[in-house]
């Protein structure tokens, strides 16, 4: 079976490989410790310390395990590479909706990357896929939970 590749910016790649090192030399050690002082403290059965930093503990292996994976699988899209004018991810796409006068701008970007409030949304969201391989001046339709759109790229930028 074909492994899941996870497409992201070289900057979101980056931002992981951080994280990672974070993980493995700051928080598992503080968590480790934790636990240390926590069994100090003598029987675990009633030990709401103890309890605690093993539920931290799985929760830190879990992300680890998660940014390896997204790590080995990576799939850094250079934006560059692309037709300057064709929407993909790392790319810088405004848009406006058929009807209306203001436009949007999105980034398209990694899921782990995502951050719409800061106008970074996800390649998997609707917008993303119906935008992704089409080109500035195209009009596109769009379809989210809350209805469908129509709107015209105005730019794409790398």
């Amino acid at each position: 079976m074909p492994q899941k590749t996870y497409p992201m910016t070289a900057a979101g790649k980056e931002k992981l490989e951080a994280e990672l090192k974070e993980l493995k030399l700051v928080k598992r050690p503080e968590v480790i410790e934790r636990i240390k002082v926590a069994r100090s403290y003598g029987d675990l059965s009633e030990n709401s310390e103890y309890d605690a930093a093993k539920d931290e503990q799985s929760a830190v292996e879990q992300r680890i395990a998660q940014v390896e994976q997204m790590l080995k699988y990576a799939d850094v899209i250079d934006a560059d590479s692309v037709d300057p004018n064709e929407v993909s991810v790392g790319k810088t796409v405004t848009y406006t909706e058929v009807g209306e006068d203001d436009p949007e701008t999105y980034t398209i970007v990694g899921s782990d990357e995502s951050d719409p409030l800061n106008g970074k949304i996800s390649n998997d969201s609707p917008i993303a896929q119906a935008l992704l391989g089409k080109h500035k001046g195209d009009t596109v339709s769009i379809s989210t939970p809350g209805g469908s759109f129509d709107v015209v790229i105005n730019d794409v930028k790398a």
